[in-house]
């Protein structure tokens, strides 16, 4: 139980899996690749199995790389062509769409986010999701390398601001963030976007289950200089941790590193501004704008 580890619905922990990109989902490529594997396996080319599918060569290539939904009919006619054995048509019932506007290596930790019953935050480059005003997560995706499309753009931030929604709708769960100062002095946009974004994080982070802790620019060197890091627990008393980096994330499962997290993220806890002094900083660093 360690990096890539698969995490279902209820919680449930898997098989390790690699890493990939935000699109397709893991049930088309998993379902791809099991095509794959049995035409090799029958000794078809890719465009002999198009013809007897009666789909393109392009389409068996699309289908087998999870970029596209198969056809119901593609799903009958390859199942009698690979054997009958009832694999593709079991597995078929199962197959799922991307989850727009969530890169595929978040997928899995956004699942266990739903089941937490803690949550912590650490983060040292940008304001956290969960804390951004729409503007903020606007031009962060604006920003994004490749640039996205005006119609993925705005799915992105539909999803972003639905996630935000938790610190509200669970009231009894405890969000802790713990962020560095420079995060909420970097500029973006005009005045009045900066003092929105401050405004947000501030309402935000006003909810009694909701507690923010700031890292001033004097606080030294710390515990948690090796990254963010993102920690949660699920009622049944597992521990689970996740980093991310460039086009990459991790997920942690395993129970010591896990916990060794956590005790960094504890030990940062004492070093920062306690919450009050936090949302003094943020009044302050609004009143400068």
């Amino acid at each position: 139980m360690a990096d890539g580890t698969e995490i279902t619905d209820d919680g449930d922990v898997t098989a390790p899996e690699v890493e990939r990109e935000p699109d397709p989902s893991d049930s088309l490529r998993t379902f791809g690749a099991v095509v794959q594997a049995l035409r090799e396996h029958a000794g078809y080319s890719r465009a002999d199995f198009g013809g007897l599918v009666r789909f393109s060569r392009h389409t068996v290539e699309s289908v087998e790389l999870g970029r596209r939904m198969p056809d119901e009919s593609f799903v009958e006619l390859a199942e009698e062509v690979l054997g009958n054995t009832g694999a593709l048509r079991k597995s078929a019932k199962f197959l799922t769409r991307g989850e727009a506007g969530l890169a595929a290596w978040f997928r899995r930790w956004a699942r266990l986010e739903k089941i937490a019953v803690g949550l912590c935050t650490y983060e040292r480059r940008l304001v956290p999701g969960l804390l951004q005003s729409a503007g903020y997560a606007r031009a962060v995706f604006e920003g994004t390398i490749p640039v996205v499309t005006d119609g993925q753009l705005e799915t992105l931030l539909a999803v972003r601001l639905e996630r935000q929604r938790m610190l509200y709708e669970r009231p009894t769960v405890p969000f802790g963030f713990i962020v560095e100062e420079h995060v909420f002095r970097r500029r973006f946009g005009d005045t009045e976007q900066m003092r929105a974004m401050l405004d947000h994080v501030l309402e935000h982070s006003a909810p009694r289950n909701v507690t923010l802790q700031i890292v001033p620019l004097d606080g030294g060197l710390h515990a948690c200089l090796d990254g963010p890091v993102r920690l949660l627990e699920t009622g049944d008393g597992r521990r689970f941790a996740y980093s991310e980096g460039q086009q990459s994330g991790r997920l942690i499962a395993d129970v010591k590193e896990a916990i060794l997290l956590q005790q960094r993220y504890d030990t940062l806890r004492s070093q920062a501004l306690n919450p009050q002094d936090s949302r003094g900083l943020l009044e302050r660093l609004r009143g400068e704008l």
